[in-house]
């Protein structure tokens, strides 16, 4: 079994290598405050490996895997203490804060978050990405056009 296809004169493709990308089926509209939420990733753009299920990447190979997430968060409210979004595996949580009294008078129509980080996992190590809003309304929605992709960098 070759390990991996050349395709062209100094390109290597990995077919088996573990990849996806995931997108949410629908908007999740009025997220819970004060409590941590997972975003619903349901569908699938390419799983590579079929490690992808119920917003939840498994690790199949101990390794390095670039993960990554974008959001696109409507109507953030300005009466929130922070915004907690994270990229949570087995090992450790990745987090990205935010304070949207800081940066605006007024709820935030608008607004991408994400992060990228290469995380070491273990086999059957997991990986998903969530949201925690303190304080404020449930009025936070998280727009079906955002995307949570990973795959096994080394």
């Amino acid at each position: 079994t070759a390990i991996g296809q050349l395709e062209a004169s100094s390109e290597l493709r990995l077919p088996n290598q573990p990849a996806f990308l995931a997108i949410p089926s629908s908007s999740q509209n009025n997220m819970g405050v004060n409590t941590t939420v997972t975003v619903a990733f349901a569908t699938e753009i390419f799983d590579q490996g079929n490690d992808f299920t119920s917003n939840t990447f498994t690790a199949p190979v101990g390794g390095r895997y670039q993960l990554s997430f974008i959001l696109r968060v409507d109507q953030l409210d300005k009466d929130a203490d922070y915004y907690n979004f994270t990229i949570t595996t087995s090992n450790r949580t990745y987090a990205y804060l935010f304070e949207p009294d800081i940066a605006s008078g007024s709820d935030i129509t608008r607004f991408p978050a994400g992060i990228s980080i290469l995380a070491d996992m273990d086999a059957n190590d997991t990986a998903y990405v969530a949201m925690y809003q303190a304080g404020g309304s449930a009025q936070t929605d998280v727009i079906s056009d955002s995307y949570f992709s990973g795959y096994l960098a080394c």
